[in-house]
């Protein structure tokens, strides 16, 4: 593998403007451990490797056992995860792959259950900023360990 350029040395400003989305997002009070299965689920969605390995090791990090870690990827198929992680799982499945389907009203009616308006709002800025990191990790060929 090679990495195709590092963004970050060849655009600062863009680095920058996607930091201070990340920054303004974190501090919407989402729960840490929602946050990082968020960044998890749409990172296998899109195939990012350097994005998962990441966020993988973020969640292990502050605590969370290799089980659920394992097992995000099918967390429809097990009782690991509850009623509230699984309504934010559902919206970033959707909100990742918005052109299938867009958000359906069933998925938006199970978040709203768990989420207020605001915490929703909050929700989508988080779905929408790891996969911007995605995009810009995967076409400018990062993989983890290439920094």
């Amino acid at each position: 593998m090679q990495l195709r350029m590092n963004h970050r040395a060849v655009n600062p400003a863009g680095f920058q403007a996607l930091l201070k989305l990340e920054d303004a997002t974190k501090k919407m009070g989402l729960d840490p451990v929602l946050y990082e299965l968020i960044k998890i689920r749409a990172s296998q969605i899109n195939g990012c490797s350097f994005c998962l390995d990441m966020h993988t090791t973020d969640l292990r990090n502050i605590g969370e056992t290799e089980q659920r870690v394992n097992l995000i990827l099918v967390w429809r198929e097990t009782p690991l995860f509850t009623e509230k992680e699984r309504a934010a799982l559902a919206l970033t499945e959707a909100v990742t792959r918005i052109s299938e389907a867009g958000v359906p009203q069933e998925v938006y009616d199970e978040v709203r259950k768990h989420f207020s308006e605001s915490e929703y709002v909050s929700l989508i800025m988080a779905i929408n900023a790891i996969n911007c990191w995605n995009r810009i990790a995967i076409a400018t060929g990062m993989y983890p360990g290439c920094f």
